[in-house]
């Protein structure tokens, strides 16, 4: 691995959010004050196809990159917010219905987020 695929692999691993592209940027040239947004574009794109990472795709919001480990995800359609959840049991649901192994799948659940849901309260 080059020095920025080290970089963004540990910012996306032990990041708690779900990071876009620009926000990896900004944390790469915390260390690599000269590096270009194109060298990110390029090695977060090459960390997915590799399997190293994971990449959250949501209509109308910018692609956002995870760590591989099972889980599910929360999508707040107004304010974007990602949450993991682990919903246990629907692996197993999928198997039982497909009678077989499959390769992977993507859940996004969509809900109003609690902040969100505060909002429209004050209002």
């Amino acid at each position: 691995m080059t020095k920025y695929e080290e970089e963004i692999y540990r910012i996306i691993t032990t990041s708690k959010d779900h990071l876009t592209v620009e926000q990896i940027y900004g944390e790469v040239k915390k260390k690599y004050p000269k590096v270009v947004m194109a060298t990110i574009y390029n090695n977060v794109n090459k960390l997915w196809r590799a399997g190293l990472v994971r990449k959250i795709s949501v209509e109308n919001m910018p692609d956002r990159y995870d760590r591989i480990i099972k889980h599910d995800h929360l999508v707040c359609p107004r304010c974007g917010r990602l949450t993991d959840v682990s919903l246990d049991g629907i692996a197993d649901s999928l198997r039982g219905q497909l009678g077989q192994e499959f390769l992977a799948y993507d859940l996004k659940v969509f809900y109003i987020c609690p902040e969100c849901r505060e909002q429209e309260r004050e209002q």
